[in-house]
């Protein structure tokens, strides 16, 4: 199945969820314990396309429904001083992982950032986790540190690591970072 790349619409909320469920519902990749409901997911995306990109790989002709992954990024905390620097999160159907859907969607969501004015990027990856890690690294990011024991989730507790990317240097007097709706007619996927 060859995937084009571009930005979600809330249209892609069902097809997002059906990832993401297992996460929430087996695992603690996702400290969330209780799954979204579609209308929910959908307000996500349409928060995060306010600010920032939300990408889908999906199959040109199929339903909304087809995708094979997605990628997006949300603040990294919410005070004004924060505000050139993004979380990043990537997840991919599972039978979709290893053929390098997660690199292309990451690649090209860090390049939207870049074009934004973000100059730093955070991976936050629930321990252990050697994919998340290994996609991570390869693309850049480097260790940044781990905060021990912080969640509880299916029995157990897990640390969080984080890995950091410098998308930019940042500038003595920055500019505030544009919002992804004045750049996102602009955008031609994959990004070069």
């Amino acid at each position: 199945m060859a995937l084009t790349l571009r930005l979600a619409t809330e249209a892609d909320a069902a097809g997002c969820l059906a990832i993401y469920r297992p996460f929430v519902e087996r695992t603690a990749v996702s400290f969330e314990t209780d799954v979204p409901s579609v209308e929910a997911f959908a307000g996500r995306i349409a928060a995060v396309l306010q600010r920032a990109p939300w990408l889908v790989a999906a199959d040109p002709d199929g339903p909304s429904s087809s995708i094979a992954g997605y990628a997006y990024a949300t603040r990294f905390r919410e005070r004004a001083a924060y505000q050139w620097v993004v979380e990043s999160t990537v997840y991919v159907a599972e039978s979709h992982r290893g053929r390098g859907v997660g690199r292309l969607l990451y690649a090209n969501l860090l390049a939207c950032l870049r074009l934004q004015g973000f100059t730093a990027v955070y991976g936050v990856i629930t321990l252990p986790n050697p994919a998340s890690v290994a996609l991570h690294e390869a693309l850049g990011f480097t260790p940044a540190g781990v905060w021990p024991a912080v969640g509880h989730k299916l029995g157990a507790w897990h640390d969080v690591g984080l890995w950091h990317l410098r998308l930019q240097a940042p500038a003595p007097e920055p500019r505030p970072p544009t919002p992804l709706p004045e750049l996102a007619a602009e955008l031609r996927f994959p990004l070069r």
